[in-house]
């Protein structure tokens, strides 16, 4: 009994972890689209998006080369 009710919580734990991401797909305005892990987040200070590509690697583009960001 004791591991079915760990094995529960483990996966609630993941669930809950899995939907705070919003994958995202950013088309540039020369044409070009990257995939994000999650919603990227807007800089007003530098002017650029930061998010994570899906190799997990943090990003940041200026918002002058951005066209469209929409989820996936």
């Amino acid at each position: 009994m004791k591991k079915s009710l760990l094995s529960l919580i483990a996966i609630a734990g993941f669930a809950a972890l899995a939907g705070c991401s919003t994958p995202s797909v950013i088309t540039l305005n020369d044409g070009r689209e990257l995939q994000t892990l999650d919603k990227p987040k807007f800089d007003d200070d530098s002017g650029f998006y930061e998010f994570k590509q899906l190799d997990g690697k943090p990003t940041r583009i200026n918002k002058d080369q951005v066209r469209t960001i929409k989820d996936l």
